[in-house]
């Protein structure tokens, strides 16, 4: 049985090789000599046509819609018409008296032709791509949102990333750092958006005056910055691409880990396994495209570049100074004064002019304090009163033989045992807490309290031992004999002198 195409076909061989008539065709066929005609003149049945085009109720008002459309580009995305109010507006100050449906169908045919068209770009060997993405992942057991640090070389393919608490200066050196490390090298060149961690102002078309802090890194590594035009991601959208993969592929189950460095060494095994990958279109693995680019790249500078941000505090009456939303303390003698902030993704670094005055774990949560007990006790010194009472003195566990000694001096002192203790306490300044402990241990099994006694225990527990003189390679010291010293002759010194009077 024929098929309207097989019968299409045996038609026009039959009736256009001469082996049958028109007329014997429609006969035996029975169909229209009209349908011959049509059969005949095209080689494959050509559908169904319009004498005229078909005219919509929504055609007179494309102008109208067409405008709507442009005048959103110029407006921020979440004020843009939807196709609901887009049909309102049509039909209570155009007139439109047709359905939302066809309205629907031509908004999104205009926004289908007026969709921007981009060149592809070519990505020589020796550049990268930076950007900044988020994810959650259950941290310590609690859901929290990471910022991701993101560099890609779009020669390679190869992938770079890491998360950080928040997208900030710190992290955004430290992602480089950590990133030239994976890579072996430096690339001359790296495209960027208008973040305003690298960004302090945007001067002209592609004319940018970067931060302080960028110039550092620029410097130190002397690669060559390009940023992007303002909305205009698309110059860097090979990064965009690789970020959006890695979110689907690297955290996808959400991450359960106890800390970001187990997080970020699960990504950097990740980035080292997607080496391993042939792309379409490639000649060879990522990895082996990346030891090609190396040969481009520029070399890591020997000096290791800090990552951090410098800022200036000022420390009030609590000796505590504030940065970065938590609160830090140093000691009391630095309180009143300006002091300086040098932070990076780990710690907080509090210096007064080139000394360094105090030390503290970087904090990424905000509203907190962190309490060096020793930056207190020269004020506790003068105050013995705060000491069970101070906040910096709540939660400092000391080694338990410490309470033992301080119930000690205030039972044999009377009343001035806390003093005692507490000067105790302030050999914490100069000396750490496990060498304190042991001189504090053998006092109290030798009977002595009093802090000048523990002061030199500790002194005598650090003094260096003295080693035997060894006489291996000096022979001409082995010549040299010593008498064995007559200590009878000092005796006559306890029972007389020169002026003849006994000495008792």
């Amino acid at each position: 049985m024929f098929t309207d195409m097989q019968k299409w076909a045996e038609i026009r061989r039959r009736v256009l090789n001469d082996e049958i008539s028109k007329r014997a065709a429609c006969r035996e066929y029975e169909i229209h000599w009209d349908t011959l005609e049509k059969i005949l003149a095209y080689s494959e049945p050509p559908g169904y046509r319009l004498t005229e085009p078909r005219r919509s109720k929504v055609d007179p008002f494309l102008p109208v819609i067409q405008e709507i459309l442009e005048s959103d580009k110029k407006v921020h995305r979440k004020q843009r018409h939807t196709t609901q109010r887009i049909f309102e507006r049509l039909r209570d100050e155009h007139g439109y008296d047709g359905g939302l449906t066809i309205v629907s169908s031509a908004v999104r045919k205009l926004k289908q032709q007026n969709k921007e068209v981009f060149f592809p770009l070519s990505h020589p060997p020796g550049e990268g791509q930076v950007d900044y993405g988020f994810a959650d992942v259950w941290l310590n057991g609690e859901l929290t949102k990471v910022a991701l640090f993101v560099m890609t070389l779009p020669y390679s393919d190869a992938i770079f990333i890491q998360a950080f608490p928040r997208e900030c200066t710190e992290s955004f050196l430290e992602g480089h750092v950590r990133a030239f490390e994976f890579y072996g090298g430096v690339p001359t060149r790296i495209s960027y958006d208008n973040s305003k961690v690298a960004v302090g102002k945007i001067v002209g078309h592609r004319e940018r005056e970067v931060t302080k802090e960028f110039l550092r890194l620029k410097s130190h590594f002397l690669y060559e910055d390009h940023f992007c035009l303002v909305r205009r991601p698309n110059e860097k959208g090979h990064v965009e691409r690789l970020l959006d993969f890695a979110r689907r592929s690297f955290l996808v189950p959400v991450p359960r880990v106890e800390s970001l460095e187990e997080l970020n060494a699960q990504l950097l095994h990740c980035c080292e396994k997607d080496l391993d990958r042939t792309l379409r279109g490639k000649s060879a693995a990522k990895r082996e495209l990346l030891n090609e680019e190396q040969l481009c790249f520029l070399s890591i500078p020997t000096e290791r570049f800090e990552a951090r941000r410098l800022q200036t505090v000022h420390s009030n009456s609590l000796s505590l100074i504030r940065f970065d939303r938590n609160s830090y303390s140093v000691p009391t003698e630095y309180a009143h004064r300006s002091l300086t902030v040098i932070a990076t993704v780990d710690e907080v670094r509090i210096l007064c002019g080139d000394q360094l005055v105090a030390f503290h774990s970087r904090c990424w949560e905000k509203e907190q304090y962190f309490f060096d007990p020793i930056h207190y006790l020269g004020l506790l010194e003068r105050k013995p009163g705060g000491f069970d009472h101070a906040r910096p003195f709540e939660e400092w566990e000391l080694p338990v033989c410490f309470g033992i000694l301080r119930r000690r001096l205030e039972t044999e002192q009377q009343g001035l045992g806390t003093k005692e203790f507490i000067k105790v306490l302030r050999l914490l300044e100069r000396h750490s807490l496990s060498s304190l402990k042991s001189a504090v241990q053998h006092a109290l099994e030798i009977g002595a309290s009093s802090a000048d006694a523990i002061r030199l225990i500790l002194e005598y527990q650090q003094e260096p031992v003295i080693d035997l003189f060894c006489l291996d390679g000096r022979p001409h010291l082995k010549q040299v004999k010593v008498t064995q010293t007559n200590v009878s002759a000092y005796q006559s010194l306890l029972t007389s002198n020169p002026g003849g009077c006994s000495v008792s």
